[in-house]
């Protein structure tokens, strides 16, 4: 019996993979070819949607403005949380339990809840149309996220290292970049790569808050439409980019997720 036990996974993993490789397959088609033949292969192999993604300064600012804004709220969303997770892993106050489990609820929110006002908001104090107005709507998800991430991993520290490193002379600062940081950064990679993915696929904000200037890739795939309908092969192609960042970034933290869906208590 256990000599077919791979059978199972195998037969999983292809129905997992035959998305993704259809839609490679789109990609190096033309769109006559999607619509008018059903072939498991380019019949007709062609570059040219790659071509054009490439030189068209419409796609590849698209993909430009993605990265920089998810990016940019991964930074901000990491760099917020760090302190406050560590609060709430090391003190005790008023409050502390409720208004930690508050920060999660906010996650839970709903991005279309948020986008009236922050359209409002950011067009009044002239964020409209720029990368960081995407970011920091962003943050207001992820701050929450890894807070709560973060705070699973720092409370695994035990906190004899804090005090010892206060007799040695340590300053809190010192302390907490040279020593603390470090001995969390499996959750940091953790809570980055959950931030980093929750600002890349989000769509509604992203293209809600922008115009030309910072219009994300996502925004633009929905947008590419000629008289005779939708370029299927040039979305193929740029759905097939979309993935390089995110598996670029599951690459590096694959050995830390499972713990991460765990919030750090595994």
């Amino acid at each position: 019996m256990k000599k077919y036990s791979w059978i199972a996974p195998t037969l999983y993993i292809i129905f997992l993979m035959l998305p993704i490789y259809w839609l490679l397959n789109m990609s190096f088609k033309t769109t006559n070819e999607i619509l008018g033949t059903f072939t498991l292969w380019p019949q007709h192999f062609t570059f040219e949607n790659y071509i054009k993604i490439f030189t068209d300064p419409t796609w590849y600012n698209g993909y430009f403005n993605s990265i920089s804004y998810v990016v940019l709220n991964t930074v901000i969303s990491v760099s917020v949380a760090l302190p406050a997770a560590y609060a709430f892993s090391r003190y005790r106050f008023l409050g502390d339990k409720h208004l930690f489990f508050w920060l999660l609820t906010n996650r839970m929110a709903p991005p279309a809840v948020f986008a009236l006002p922050f359209f409002q908001l950011y067009s009044a104090v002239g964020l409209f149309d720029t990368t960081l107005a995407v970011a920091l709507a962003h943050a207001l998800f992820n701050v929450p996220l890894a807070v709560w991430i973060l705070e699973g991993f720092m409370s695994g520290v035990p906190k004899e290292l804090d005090e010892t490193a206060y007799v040695d002379g340590y300053s809190f600062w010192r302390f907490f970049t040279r020593i603390f940081i470090p001995a969390i950064i499996a959750g940091i990679g953790v809570a980055a790569f959950f931030c980093f993915m929750f600002s890349w696929v989000e769509l509604l904000l992203a293209k809600t808050l922008t115009s030309v200037a910072a219009k994300p890739i996502a925004a633009t795939m929905t947008r590419t439409a000629s008289t005779s309908g939708y370029e299927l092969g040039l979305l193929a192609a740029a759905g097939s980019l979309t993935i390089i960042p995110g598996a670029f970034v599951i690459y590096f933290v694959r050995n830390y997720i499972a713990r991460g869906f765990a919030l750090g208590r595994v």
